[in-house]
């Protein structure tokens, strides 16, 4: 994948990612607030203070997301953002992550 390419799914992925948590605010389930800067989208949950970091690496091509839980590196396999360890899937991941932060 050129690195043009890369940019534009990883721009998608993190409007994807914040429409995610805008909507989990919205309908009361997590009380986040969402931050986009370039390339680093901050999540951080109201209550308790703690954050949740994606941000994309385009030398890499990777997606990165930081949270208590740990640091965790995401390629795209054509359809999907999987976890470079377990091939988990990025958005299951960050429901589950951001269950246990909240």
């Amino acid at each position: 994948m050129t690195e043009s390419e890369f940019l534009v799914l990883a721009d998608t992925c993190l409007q994807q990612v914040q429409e995610m948590f805008e909507l989990a605010f919205e309908t009361d389930e997590w009380d986040v607030d969402t931050k986009r800067s370039g390339n680093v989208l901050e999540i951080e949950f109201v209550g308790n203070g703690s954050k949740i970091i994606v941000n994309s690496q385009a030398p890499m091509q990777e997606m990165w997301v930081a949270a208590r839980s740990g640091g965790f590196h995401y390629k795209y396999d054509g359809e999907f953002w999987r976890n470079t360890r377990d091939q988990s899937e990025l958005f299951a991941v960050l429901r589950e992550i951001a269950e246990a932060q909240n």
